[in-house]
């Protein structure tokens, strides 16, 4: 499945018993060897009994991750089509916490996101104090930064052109920086009107992907937060367009966007990967 371009691997692990240690992860999302995706999304009963499933998330590189905004609107179609639930909204449990999702009519999905996190320590990033902008220093240029969580860390830079933006080069070096324990989504977004932003992202543990929903949320929360943007913009990613809405600093973050399914299969996966 994917959402605008942000691609997944999808199992059924609610009706059947799936565990997967990082090395098959890893073979799955190998585009070469395995399936191909940027993320591998297990579907999983609830441990709670207040919601409906659990929802777990693995990169590319084969590490759990908390939360992720385009593969729960894949999530919130998989489980309609596969006739897992009718609900609607259905109730999701994430390493990140509660998350609703909505089907739109329309076929679009709609993801209560929850509210971002802007304290250094939930973040976590090492900061005294909390600020609108960080200074980053990287390969002796300082780089003005936002910072929030949205169940992941996030680090937004403004830029003049996303077209032009060294992604590829910044990334990776402000992915791992030292002041981000745990590294961090970094979004390149550029703010073209007040409801309107360019973003690209390179994620944690994936590299550059054609869209990723926090790192939208998160773009939208950082250029609300500085002054720069109203409360409902459109978000054009590589791969296409969200809508997000922040009605009030108290209330959750609402993102909507397409989820589609690509093909189904069956797959064998050995006991050791190499």
């Amino acid at each position: 499945m994917h959402g605008l371009g942000n691609d997944f691997v999808v199992i059924d692990a609610f009706r059947h018993s799936v565990f997967l240690d990082s090395a098959q992860v890893r073979f799955l999302a190998d585009r070469h060897f395995g399936v191909g995706c940027d993320q591998v999304l297990l579907v999983e009963k609830p441990t709670r009994p207040d919601v409906d499933f659990r929802y777990r998330i693995y990169n590319a590189d084969g590490g759990e991750v908390e939360q992720c905004g385009n593969g729960a609107r894949c999530f919130a179609r998989f489980v309609r089509e596969e006739g897992l639930s009718e609900k609607n909204p259905v109730v999701v449990e994430t390493a990140a916490g509660t998350i609703e999702l909505f089907l739109e009519s329309n076929g679009q999905v709609t993801v209560d996101m929850g509210r971002p996190r802007f304290l250094p320590s939930e973040i976590p990033l090492l900061a005294d104090t909390e600020s609108e902008s960080y200074p980053i220093q990287v390969s002796e240029q300082t780089f003005r930064c936002g910072a929030v969580s949205f169940g992941n860390p996030h680090c937004v830079l403004q830029v003049q052109d996303v077209a032009t933006s060294s992604v590829s080069y910044l990334g990776p070096l402000l992915e791992s920086h030292p002041r981000f324990p745990k590294r961090v989504n970094v979004g390149f977004m550029e703010v073209v009107d007040r409801t309107h932003i360019r973003l690209r992202v390179y994620e944690r543990g994936a590299g550059e992907t054609l869209a990723c929903g926090t790192g939208a949320c998160a773009a939208v929360a950082v250029g609300i937060r500085q002054g720069l943007l109203d409360r409902r913009v459109f978000v054009d990613l590589l791969g296409g367009r969200l809508t997000l809405w922040w009605p009030e600093e108290s209330s959750s973050v609402k993102m909507t966007g397409p989820a589609i399914r690509v093909f189904q299969g069956t797959i064998v996966i050995e006991s050791e990967v190499f």
